[in-house]
């Protein structure tokens, strides 16, 4: 007996000096990238934790306050004011038949050789091309959906924020409710406390109805107008009524919203590319992290994006300029940053092209509230 006690009693000694000795190691290296000599490698280190949703408290180890808002502030996107012009996206219509020729000709937007090289590799003519791609960083699936009147919001609507399983629905789930072919994780979320993506923040429309209207600080409505157009508007600044006229007025039919914040223990960004100009980034401007992003095409044409990170594949992630860089390189005119993290998923003819890094979800997604889908 007393042998078996001492044998429990190295094994859990070693256990604990594992422990022990991972913790430190970790410590010692994120204090490396705190204080090395690499002032990129800090900057990117701390952009990265302060997207996460339960690590920001690890800055604090190695920074204070004052020291946080100097590093974001120097590593923050510019502002862009402007509202996203829907006369630069140019959809075809059978009602352009009775147009000239020429007209025609004038209105057709140039395509790119990367959106071109998509649209030929459509061999079974459904109009969506899913391509890989594959960085030293991240490896991401971007699906290429040329109908853009085929993409919807998908919600998990009534909220709830009492038992986890009542709260929200994967990206798969949000697809087969509505009868998709493809969806991605879409809006930002609570996810203190019980709730597990039953609850959105900021705001939420569907079929034209708002569902949830509290637009705050920082908010970025993205989502699609009557003339399925991809609008990206900052409603931070506008109270619940505000929100209600702007829905009518501007015929919004499908949107979520994300977070424009740089500062303090948050980092967060939505606008990446508006009516064709890239956002331009301070510094860093981001960290590395899984992401979801959507734009649109001057020929109407919806781009989803997803990739991975925080390990998966031994990748760290994609930063906000990796986002710019690739939907530029096909032709993306209005583009926004969703919901990442663990929560970034792609979903496409039945299975995860990309999915959750969490480990609780690594063949699935997070349940989330919203999501982008493509309708069959």
């Amino acid at each position: 007996m007393k042998r078996l006690i001492k044998a429990f009693g190295w094994i859990f000694l070693f256990i604990v000096t594992a422990v022990a000795a991972v913790f430190l190691t970790l410590y010692l290296l994120m204090r490396m990238f705190c204080y090395g000599p690499s002032e990129s490698a800090r900057d990117t280190f701390v952009s990265t934790m302060l997207e996460t949703g339960g690590m920001k408290f690890v800055i604090s180890w190695f920074f204070t306050d004052e020291e946080v808002m100097e590093i974001t502030g120097a590593n923050k996107p510019a502002e862009i004011a402007s509202d996203t012009d829907a006369g630069l996206v140019n959809i075809p219509s059978v009602s352009d038949d009775n147009a000239s020729q020429a007209d025609d000709a004038q209105a057709e937007p140039e395509i790119p050789e990367a959106l071109s090289a998509a649209y030929e590799a459509d061999d079974d003519g459904d109009g969506l091309i899913l391509i890989p791609v594959t960085s030293h960083t991240f490896s991401a699936s971007l699906l290429v959906i040329r109908d853009p009147s085929r993409i919807h919001l998908s919600s998990s609507y009534p909220w709830s924020t009492e038992a986890r399983e009542r709260n929200g629905l994967t990206v798969g789930q949000h697809c087969e409710q509505s009868g998709a072919i493809a969806g991605i994780n879409a809006g930002e979320y609570v996810t203190s406390g019980t709730n597990w993506g039953g609850m959105p923040v900021g705001v939420v429309v569907e079929d034209g109805e708002i569902l949830y209207n509290g637009p705050g600080y920082g908010d970025v409505m993205v989502g699609f107008n009557e003339d399925n157009v991809l609008v990206v508007k900052d409603v931070s600044g506008m109270s619940a009524a505000s929100f209600q006229n702007y829905v009518a007025e501007n015929r919004i039919t499908d949107a979520a919203s994300f977070k424009d914040i740089s500062g303090g223990n948050i980092n967060h960004f939505t606008k990446l590319i508006i009516n064709g100009e890239a956002v331009e980034l301070g510094g860093k401007g981001s960290g590395a992290n899984p992401r979801t992003a959507i734009a649109q095409c001057a020929d109407g044409t919806v781009l989803f994006l997803c990739t991975d990170g925080r390990g998966t594949g031994g990748h760290l992630g994609a930063t906000g300029q990796d986002l710019i860089d690739l939907l530029l390189q096909y032709g993306a005119v209005n583009a926004a940053n969703l919901d990442g993290g663990s929560s970034s998923a792609l979903f496409f003819n039945g299975e995860y092209t990309t999915g959750s890094t969490h480990m609780l979800y690594a063949d699935t997604s997070r349940n989330v509230p919203t999501a982008f889908v493509v309708i069959q």
